[in-house]
């Protein structure tokens, strides 16, 4: 499943795209992303802190920043339930 969209990071608007698949091996959902360029992310993860929440309209998950890309982007990780709708809603 993938998706893309606005979303918040720790407060800030953001543009999202990410994916994820179910691993069969942990029994988790795994999913990982983009955050398109924001100054703002930059410097909460170069300043340190990695674990952050989503925000997609009501529904929040916990997700971790893990690096930025050579284009200014900041990539984003999660395991469990993800930020985004269901398909079906």
């Amino acid at each position: 499943m993938t998706w893309q969209g606005t979303a918040e990071i720790a407060g800030t608007p953001v543009r999202l795209h990410a994916g994820g698949r179910f691993e069969p091996v942990d029994g988790r959902y795994h999913w990982a992303g983009r955050v398109e360029p924001e100054p703002r992310l930059v410097r909460l993860l170069r300043s340190g802190r990695r674990d952050v929440e989503v925000r997609i309209g009501e529904r929040v998950t916990r997700a971790r920043l893990t690096e930025v890309d050579p284009w200014g982007g900041v990539r984003i990780t999660g395991v469990g339930t993800p930020p985004w709708p269901p398909e079906d809603e």
